[in-house]
């Protein structure tokens, strides 16, 4: 059940219970007061001729104790059975009573003394008898009061009505105390478990463990909560590792630079030095070493528009444009620009293309082709390397290769050829072979269009660069 479901079943509960039970203990009170009035209320005289009925026989079984000189145990039994009180009087005086009467029946004595005959008198719920009578000369005035049950029930009917109020204002207050006590537990229970679970995964994350995940299936409001929870530590964790992955690349970064820049500036340095030594003496000597200066100055010029081209990229300075494009003429015109130059270093270029248009950038074309090219060249095995370029269209995927018959790399290093300042060689004993961010700008400019690449064996027995962009039919 739901929060919102619980906290409404709550609202209707914390009405109707009190409801209830005041009507409940109502009913009952009433239920009481009307058995009393019907029954009595220690009074077993229902009315004043059935009152007058057993005062006048108490009265008469009086004088007979009276005239007997016996004890008035029998007349007591009567009395008390039916709630009277019995008092004699004679000249004035008390000479015999049993039971308790209240302070206020002088006025009723008063009265009836001023009647001297028979006589019953009421007000409000007090009923007084009073009878007159002579034995051996002794005037003796008997005096019966307690009341029927007509004469008594007004002011009963309040005493009950007052004790009904107290009792049902009492159920009322315990009811609701005590609804409202179950109540919260059964709304807060629900709203407690989920904020300590919600808490305790606060507090893993705080310290450090981005593995943890809540496990929550209750169909509530806390289950997406949840959800999110677990869905933002996933993120945070991801995040994090790209962090550290940025800070590793980081330190990658500015480790090859420093060991890329300074391989070509302590060359420069000594040639500098050997010609203010005067060690080439000669001009041909000290051309060949201005020639030299010059090659290193070169290569630093590179691994900086290398590093600069590779940082806009990276900061998505440089978007590029996609225009329809024959990608096969473009690389073919970038191709035969460089086929002799290459050719001459070693290196033989095949293509085997069909012809495909394509959304694509001609500058970041360029790049790709250029780089991967360079790089074969670099790292070939053989005196004459050779190094083909297929381009395939197949289901809307464009496939794009460049495979050579160089040494390759293991299968570990394949996914890592496109990190920075990446080379196969750990021990980075041949810097004169690149920057290591040739592969890195390919891998940047085929994101930017949309891509994706991918490093594999060759079936020529080197190293495959494969891409791929998906196109429309009707590119």
């Amino acid at each position: 059940m739901t929060v919102k479901k619980r906290l409404f079943w709550s609202n209707i509960l914390m009405i109707l219970v009190p409801v209830i039970a005041t009507a409940v203990i109502g009913l009952v009170c009433v239920g009481f007061i009307w058995f009393a009035l019907i029954h009595g209320m220690g009074i077993g005289i229902h009315d004043q001729e059935e009152f007058e009925v057993v005062c006048a026989a108490i009265s008469e079984g009086t004088e007979d104790c009276l005239e007997d000189g016996s004890d008035f145990s029998s007349i007591e039994a009567i009395l008390e059975q039916n709630g009277l009180t019995l008092r004699i009087a004679a000249k004035g005086n008390t000479v015999y009573s049993y039971g308790e009467e209240a302070e206020d029946y002088a006025a009723l004595y008063a009265a009836a003394a001023s009647l001297g005959d028979d006589v019953t008198i009421t007000q409000n719920d007090l009923v007084l008898y009073a009878r007159p009578t002579t034995i051996d000369g002794v005037s003796y005035t008997i005096y019966l009061s307690g009341g029927y049950r007509g004469a008594r029930t007004y002011a009963d009917l309040k005493t009950a009505m007052v004790l009904t109020a107290i009792v049902i204002l009492f159920a009322v207050f315990v009811s609701i105390l005590l609804t409202n006590r179950f109540l919260t537990k059964f709304v807060w229970k629900r709203i407690e478990e989920p904020l300590d679970i919600l808490a305790n995964g606060v507090h893993e994350l705080r310290d450090g463990n981005l593995n943890y995940r809540i496990a929550y299936d209750r169909k509530d409001e806390f289950l997406p909560v949840c959800q999110d929870f677990n869905e933002m530590a996933r993120r945070l964790k991801e995040m994090v590792q790209r962090l550290q992955r940025q800070e590793r690349s980081r330190k990658e970064l500015i480790a090859g630079i420093s060991h890329d820049i300074r391989s070509p500036l302590t060359s420069i340095q000594a040639y500098v030095e050997g010609l203010l030594d005067g060690i080439a003496k000669t001009p041909e000597v000290q051309r060949r070493y201005l020639e030299t200066i010059k090659t290193k100055a070169r290569d630093l010029d590179h691994i900086v528009s290398q590093l600069f081209l590779f940082s806009k990229m990276e900061l998505g300075e440089q978007p590029g444009e996609l225009v329809s494009l024959r990608l096969d003429e473009a690389i073919l015109e970038e191709v035969s620009d460089l086929r002799e130059e290459y050719a001459q270093k070693g290196l033989r270029i095949e293509t085997d293309m069909e012809p495909v248009t394509m959304k694509a950038d001609p500058v970041q074309i360029q790049r790709i082709t250029a780089n991967i090219l360079e790089n074969s060249l670099k790292y070939k095995a053989k005196e004459q390397g050779t190094v083909q370029i297929s381009l395939r269209w197949q289901e809307n995927v464009v496939s794009l290769s460049f495979a050579d018959d160089g040494p390759g790399v293991s299968e570990e290093a394949l996914s890592h050829l496109f990190e920075v300042f990446y080379r196969s060689d750990p021990a980075r004993q041949n810097p004169n072979q690149g920057s290591g961010l040739g592969l890195a700008i390919v891998s940047a400019a085929v994101a930017q269009m949309g891509g994706r690449i991918a490093a594999l064996p060759s079936a020529l027995g080197g190293l495959e660069i494969r891409m791929e962009f998906v196109q429309e039919e009707d590119t």
